[in-house]
């Protein structure tokens, strides 16, 4: 049984002109030949040179001379090592020196695609049957480095997506690291990394037992030698990247979201932050949070890890460990089942799994209740988003791959009390990758991170090919006779 879909003449196409001023590292030993040659340049040397920056890069980004001073205070204990009073320089002199340790980079020159849709918090000022909604996007720029920017718009009573105009500057936000560490959590979150324990135990026998950030980089400092043997060292080197995947982050209080990028930041996500699932989560108690799932990518290994959030502004990201915590597309339940939280992934690559968990952070033993059933899912299911609250069931959006890895949209209906139970799936995708959406970044792709229902209707937003997106509207009638029909 077929389900009409209304694709919407709307795109999201990548901008290349939205640049973020990153951190450049260009070594120790050449900024410090950088440094040498800028203090020879006078003040007036200094003050001309810096007024050229000015004058290119001003209207560019906001509080550029604050971004030009944080990034030369990065150096600081570089510079003390090797005997730079860098607190004897002018002003000018250490925003030029700022300005030589920036660069810029387009976060969306690539592809801005894998949306996920979620109902913003404010509702305020709205006509009857609009709703106010955030899109985030996995966007991606030079070397295929991916982070998540945002969208605000309104759908109004016919769905229809009106956007609100996006800001002209991207912000990246200030980097706060945890305070403390859970000693016990850590050294579980060790054992499932196959860490031995003759490395770590003494290590973490000299930390208390909650303990902070500098606490362990000098743990660290204090083991690490030239003599210290490879094995060793790597071991390291996998417990640093753990604890450095625990931080806070917050934009600038006057930044609008579509002017914000998470980009990447700890080394577990070097090589990428990986199609964010958000999710507008209610607690036992009528709380609400946002929530996302999202891949780390550090070139070599995949770490899952969770995000939340009560205003898009501040964020905290946590790793997610467990036995089940590993490979893609976790996506969280919007509310507890029989007080646990709820959890789809497909661990294995292959099929859908789902976890239940007394602690968010916390995911053991998994369950499949999927596996490919159709040949456009023959190669490997998995979820496109969180699960959508029905009275009929669980609503799951998924993705199939089939014959020449083209990835098509299905559905899937869940039992609500027990999700093991499949009610119903779709026998055919319920989106396909129409000709003129087949080129792109990745060919033959159509792909979500989530959706929402709104007016009786699903609204999905879609990738296109791993390069651009759009989004869809599907009549909820339609799509729950179908999925009961195709039991």
């Amino acid at each position: 049984m077929s389900v009409p879909v209304i694709r919407k003449n709307l795109h999201f196409k990548p901008d290349s002109s939205r640049v973020v001023a990153r951190f450049f590292n260009n070594g120790d030993a050449r900024t410090l030949n950088l440094v040498h040659r800028i203090m020879e340049l006078s003040e007036e040397e200094v003050k001309k040179e810096l007024d050229c920056i000015h004058v290119q890069f001003v209207h560019r980004h906001r509080n550029i001379s604050d971004i030009f001073i944080k990034h030369a205070d990065n150096y600081k204990n570089l510079f003390q090592n090797n005997g730079i009073n860098y607190n004897d320089f002018s002003l000018n002199r250490k925003l030029l020196i700022g300005s030589y340790s920036t660069m810029e980079y387009s976060v969306e020159s690539a592809a801005l695609f894998n949306p996920c849709m979620i109902e913003d918090f404010d509702q305020s000022f709205l006509e009857e049957g609009e709703k106010r909604v955030i899109i985030s996007f996995r966007a991606t720029g030079e070397g295929h480095l991916s982070s998540i920017v945002f969208r605000r718009g309104i759908l109004d009573a016919s769905n229809n997506l009106k956007m609100i105009p996006v800001h002209k500057h991207i912000d990246l936000p200030t980097i706060k690291k945890k305070k403390e560490y859970d000693k016990s959590r850590f050294i579980e979150k060790m054992k499932e990394m196959k860490i031995p324990e003759e490395i770590f135990g003494p290590f973490m026998d000299s930390l208390p037992d909650r303990f902070e950030y500098y606490n362990f980089k000098e743990a660290v400092r204090k083991v690490q030698s030239p003599d210290l043997d490879e094995h060793t060292s790597i071991l390291l080197k996998e417990m640093t990247w753990l604890v450095d995947s625990y931080y806070d982050i917050e934009f600038p209080v006057d930044s609008k979201i579509s002017g914000r990028a998470i980009f990447p930041i700890s080394s577990s996500e070097s090589k990428g932050i990986e199609d964010a699932r958000f999710v507008r989560f209610t607690d036992d108690d009528g709380s609400e949070k946002i929530y996302a799932t999202y891949t780390a990518y550090d070139g070599f290994t995949i770490l899952p890890k969770l995000l939340t959030t009560d205003d898009f502004r501040n964020f905290r990201i946590m790793p997610m460990h467990g036995n089940g915590a590993q490979n893609k597309n976790f996506a969280l339940f919007p509310r507890k089942i029989k007080g646990k939280y709820a959890m789809l992934a497909r661990v294995d690559g292959v099929n859908n799994y789902l976890f239940y968990s007394d602690r968010i952070t916390l995911w053991n033993d998994p369950i499949k209740i999927q596996e490919p059933k159709y040949p456009w899912e023959f190669t490997h299911i998995g979820n496109c988003g969180s699960p959508l609250y029905t009275e009929e069931g669980w609503l799951v959006i998924t993705h199939g791959v089939g014959a020449m890895r083209r990835y098509c949209i299905g559905a899937s209906l869940l039992d609500l009390e027990d999700p093991t139970i499949e009610i119903g799936r779709l026998k055919e995708p319920l989106l396909s990758p129409l000709e003129e959406e087949r080129e792109g970044y990745v060919p033959n792709v159509v792909y979500s991170c989530g959706s929402i229902i709104h007016n009786n209707q699903l609204i999905l937003p879609y990738a296109i090919s791993d390069y651009a997106s759009s989004y869809a509207t599907i009549n909820m009638d339609d799509l729950l006779k179908a999925l009961k029909a195709d039991d």
